[in-house]
């Protein structure tokens, strides 16, 4: 099996016997080790003790006056935050069901960024053996924001981080040009002929995926399949679609802001004007294969999922909307 997304970190956890990850001392050692919670050079002295016994014993309990004692308010704010998202994490019988309670509670007090590495985590577990690498690229939207670039039919994407670090050197080329300006190395479309080399890259994020493309959107489709299997323990089939022209349609999940956005707009009745159907990337159809798993105010009319980009032209998918959106029947909310 060929490896990837080693940076997802799911080389510190273990599996469980229900398929999930066991939450390890070293899951919780590499949160530790970010630069925001390594102590600077001028850190009092209360949180170098503080980072010191963590990293001894990672699961200790921490006093309300250990942080106290922290002289910086944005150190100690940091710390909190931390502290409460490992004791939520310790509390729960794995990585998935922690993200399962994290989500169906509302997200209060979870950064995004640790929110995006469990969804990285998770998805690395999802799409073990995952032998396509338009499958794995599409999947990276899960968890790292996209720019995008509109350009002769095609909607490309690149990440947005690798993207935003490279500006303000000399573009190398057209597609650099459309997506900004790279310091480095090209940026490759991912394709037929290149695909092999998303192995060696895949931790680097430095392949730019066409989704107006067939594989692009037959990818995405089967990472968010594998996605609601894996923690809803639910079967259903996603399809790329062209556009949403069923007249009767019952229900949908935007799979970002923009996506939502668009949705309300069309389930009120609301034309959509030209630059808001350009701003319409990708829509899915999605299908339960077991229709008593299906609110009954949906039946057996499918559910379409919708994928937008902000007027800044990037792409910030949501994945959790797909765990609390989904139209559930009551007994299987709970996975």
């Amino acid at each position: 099996m060929t490896e990837f997304w080693v940076s997802s970190g799911h080389h510190l956890t273990q599996r469980t016997e229900g398929g999930g990850l066991a939450v390890t001392d070293e899951l919780i050692l590499a949160y530790l080790a970010r630069p925001e919670l390594v102590p600077p050079e001028d850190a009092c002295a209360a949180e170098r003790a503080l980072h010191a016994t963590l990293l001894a014993d990672p699961r200790r309990a921490v006093a309300r006056a250990d942080l106290d004692a922290i002289a910086d308010a944005d150190a100690r704010e940091n710390w909190e935050v931390m502290l409460a998202f490992r004791d939520r994490l310790l509390a729960a019988r794995s990585v998935e069901a922690a993200y399962l309670a994290l989500v169906r509670g509302g997200l209060q007090g979870v950064p995004g960024l640790f929110l995006n590495q469990l969804c990285h985590l998770i998805l690395r577990n999802a799409l073990d053996g995952c032998d396509d690498p338009h499958v794995l690229r599409a999947a990276e939207l899960f968890f790292r924001p996209q720019r995008v670039s509109l350009h002769e039919g095609a909607v490309l994407l690149a990440d947005a981080e690798v993207i935003e670090a490279r500006e303000g050197s000399a573009p190398l080329s057209p597609l650099v040009t459309m997506l900004g300006k790279e310091a480095a190395s090209e940026l490759d479309v991912l394709n037929d002929e290149n695909a092999w080399t998303y192995w060696s890259r895949s931790d680097a994020f430095t392949m730019a995926l066409n989704l107006s493309g067939a594989k692009a959107r037959a990818g995405l489709a089967r990472a968010i399949e594998a996605y609601l299997h894996h923690l809803l323990h639910i079967v259903i089939r996603v399809t790329p679609v062209d556009g949403l022209e069923d007249p009767d349609w019952r229900w949908f999940v935007g799979l970002d802001a923009e996506g939502t956005r668009l949705g309300n707009a069309l389930w009120r009745g609301e034309t959509m004007t030209p630059a808001a159907r350009e701003r319409l990337i990708a829509v899915f159809s999605l299908a339960f294969a077991d229709p008593t798993h299906v609110d009954s105010r949906v039946g057996d009319r499918p559910v379409y999922l919708l994928l937008g980009m902000s007027p800044e032209k990037t792409v910030t998918l949501k994945p959790h909307n797909l765990v609390v959106g989904l139209p559930l029947a009551a007994d299987r909310t709970v996975a």
